[in-house]
């Protein structure tokens, strides 16, 4: 099977694209450049695409591609980040609904079996709702980031509806833990940073729940759907998010990762005064679990320490790539 991945340099684009190869699968992807220390070219993974295109999604057209059979397409390429959005909010409405209409449009012409567009569990408008949010509940967004993504969704939903000629499904998960993340302003990194410093790190939102997930648990979910898709003509929306209860804070995440590292540097809150962002986050993936048969295979504690695995691993002097195949290869023998 092959597979187009958008944003196939990014954090999640590589992990898929490592993932897929293991299993058998070809990749080919396009995205943005990698940047310097991204975990694409820590591991030198453009060896492993027969297509590598570096082309920003906001201006890409099948013109500029080069002509490749494709079975199935993977939609991640995006601007990802909340407070980057405050920043450049142009930009980020521009990459993530332009963007994402112009790779539905590139299926038209590439006529892949199946089709999976990745918004963010940020889609939801918010209500704070304790139960968890589900496929049908209305989408919205205050801040530029979950407003942008929510109508890539909305849009994604209306193209399905109105020229879908194969199954085109949207997968919604957020808060996507692992090693190899080099963003600003997500948890994970900036805590590896400060203990690499030893340093004591400062918490945005301490009190802030997320639906935390370990990478390939998401990723493993994408599959799953995505055979299902090709083998029985499924499409819709999906939520991938690990059970409702119990839910975990920031907090909690920063204590369990500096006792797995081994810091004795306490978080302290940052009381510079930050843009708003949610507190309460939860999805119910109720569909998923009963429809696809998939669940986690990772508990929160284990996707923490995984993720401080890999870090420590790499910090260590061990090679990305092997770090990288190491994790992969005992995940799918779980």
């Amino acid at each position: 099977m092959h597979f187009l991945i958008t944003g196939h340099t990014g954090f999640k684009g590589a992990w898929l694209a490592m993932l897929l190869k293991a299993t058998g699968n070809q990749v080919s992807g396009i995205s943005l450049a990698p940047e310097k220390s991204s975990i694409f070219n820590s591991s030198n993974l453009d060896e492993i695409f027969e297509n590598n295109i570096i082309q920003d999604i906001r201006n890409i057209k099948s013109r500029n591609l080069p002509k490749i059979d494709i079975d199935v397409v993977v939609h991640l390429a995006a601007q990802p980040l909340v407070k980057a959005s405050y920043e450049i909010p142009i930009e980020t409405f521009e990459t993530n609904v332009i963007g994402t209409l112009n790779v539905l449009e590139l299926t038209k012409n590439i006529k892949p079996k199946a089709t999976l567009i990745i918004t963010t569990d940020k889609v939801y408008k918010n209500t704070s709702k304790q139960i968890g949010y589900i496929e049908s509940d209305p989408l919205g967004g205050s801040d530029p980031y979950s407003a942008s993504k929510a109508a890539a969704d909305i849009a994604t939903q209306s193209w399905r509806s109105s020229f879908g000629d194969h199954p085109i499904s949207i997968a919604r998960a957020g808060n996507v833990i692992g090693g190899g993340d080099i963003a600003d302003n997500r948890l994970l990194p900036d805590l590896i940073n400060c203990f690499i410093k030893n340093e004591s790190p400062k918490l945005r939102f301490p009190e802030a729940t997320r639906p935390w997930q370990h990478v390939l648990d998401c990723l493993n979910g994408y599959l799953i759907l995505i055979n299902k898709q090709l083998n029985e003509g499924v499409a819709g929306e999906w939520n991938f998010s690990p059970p409702v209860s119990p839910s975990h804070t920031v907090a909690e995440v920063a204590d369990l990762a500096a006792g797995l590292w081994g810091s004795d540097q306490k978080w302290r809150p940052d009381l510079t005064e930050h843009k708003t962002e949610t507190t309460t986050l939860i999805l119910d993936s109720s569909k998923a679990r009963n429809e696809l048969s998939w669940s986690e295979k990772l508990s929160f504690e284990e996707s923490i320490a995984w993720t401080i695995d890999f870090y420590k691993e790499v910090n260590n002097g061990k090679n990305q790539r092997n770090v990288l195949e190491s994790q992969i290869n005992k995940y799918l023998n779980l």
